[in-house]
């Protein structure tokens, strides 16, 4: 009996390609899961599925996508139900950060491109997959989200409005689906050390952010977790204070 604790799940993850999605790919896939990888570059997705061979021997499913092609998101789910029926675990990491600027200078353009991906694209991908979750045994939808919907600051109107539409849809389809087996997560990873963050405080060390690696033994235990409604947010640097006072 394998002692792998997602043993013959399946996972599929957006914005796998680097940073808190492509550890949250990794560590999936150390614990058993079949990781359908999720990205828009073809050459960072064949990157990680080397480093999940190398890790468990195993391969990954490569899916270079934009989650602003919506059609896609559909054909994705297609592809999925036709391959393997269900799906176990669900983590959506992919999003983008768009100008930090100030709301009345935002560009028509850049709104209508960072609401595409990060609000939109989150209800495409439930719409797509909401089918397969119910089909698995113990279905997990892990949300990724940003302390800035709770604390909104100057310039982060863009980035903030989008993930504050997307935790209220994430808890809507929650409570919706109470009476299933599907569960949800809304994780606050808080700062860590991705390009996202670089972006948005260039002048930052990164030296004193925690690696997105770290998250990673979170996701695979909110992959497992009983859950209740996510009335409130997984804040990554709480569960690690917890984790470190119980070792």
């Amino acid at each position: 009996m394998s002692d792998l604790p997602l043993q013959d799940h399946i996972a599929l993850v957006t914005g796998a390609s680097r940073g808190i999605g492509k550890a949250s790919a990794l560590a999936l896939a150390a614990a058993g899961a079949h990781v359908v990888a999720v990205a828009r570059t073809q050459g960072a997705l064949e990157e990680l599925d080397d480093e999940i061979k190398a890790l468990t021997g195993r391969s990954a499913t490569l899916v270079p996508m934009d989650l602003g092609e919506h059609d896609g998101i559909d054909q994705l789910g297609l592809a999925i139900h036709q391959r393997f029926g269900r799906l176990d675990v669900l983590v959506h990491a992919a999003a983008l950060l768009g100008s930090l600027t100030p709301v009345s200078h935002i560009e028509p353009k850049h709104w209508d491109r960072v609401v595409s991906v990060n609000l939109t694209g989150t209800w495409r991908l439930i719409r797509s997959v909401e089918g397969l979750l119910r089909a698995a045994e113990r279905p997990r939808a892990i949300f990724l989200t940003t302390g800035r919907v709770a604390r909104p600051k100057a310039f982060w109107g863009l980035y903030g409005a989008t993930k504050a539409g997307m935790e209220h849809l994430v808890r809507t389809w929650a409570d919706e689906l109470e009476q299933t087996k599907i569960r949800a997560a809304l994780v606050d990873p808080g700062a860590m050390r991705t390009r996202m963050r670089a972006e948005a405080m260039p002048g930052e060390d990164p030296a004193y952010l925690p690696d997105p690696s770290e998250i990673g033994p979170l996701i695979v235990e909110l992959a497992q977790a009983d859950l209740g409604l996510p009335t409130a947010n997984v804040v990554f640097s709480d569960w690690q204070a917890a984790t470190r006072a119980s070792a």
